[in-house]
């Protein structure tokens, strides 16, 4: 129970720590955002629970795939919220990452690389 605890403190610290970083610098915030940061946490975290190396190798392969159609949020959102407001945009942005996500999906079984 004291290492889940741990591993959410952690986690949680670093997320509020980006977003501090973030609120006064939003190039850097942005830069250490983009950083796979979480992931190697995780990657960190499978490891220390012994969680067996092909469990930890598809978990990267899996978050490379995962990550590609999220990335076109981060194109779009900006202007969203520019032209409609933070809350809009936001929903509009989600819902694009969506549909780009099961249009992957698709597209990659044609390939035959299947993630779900």
């Amino acid at each position: 129970m004291l290492y889940l605890i741990l591993k959410y403190l952690t986690t949680a610290a670093l997320v509020v720590l980006i977003s501090e970083i973030a609120r006064r610098n939003d190039r850097i915030g942005g830069l250490i955002a983009a950083l796979p940061i979480v992931t190697l946490l995780t990657l960190l975290w499978l490891k220390f629970e012994d969680a067996g190396e092909e469990k930890i190798s598809n978990h990267a392969y899996y978050t490379f795939w995962f990550v590609l159609p999220t990335l076109p949020m981060f194109l779009v959102f900006p202007k969203l919220n520019l032209l409609f407001g933070f809350w809009i945009a936001l929903a509009l942005s989600v819902v694009l990452t969506i549909v780009l996500f099961f249009m992957f999906v698709l597209v990659l079984n044609r390939f035959g690389i299947k993630l779900l």
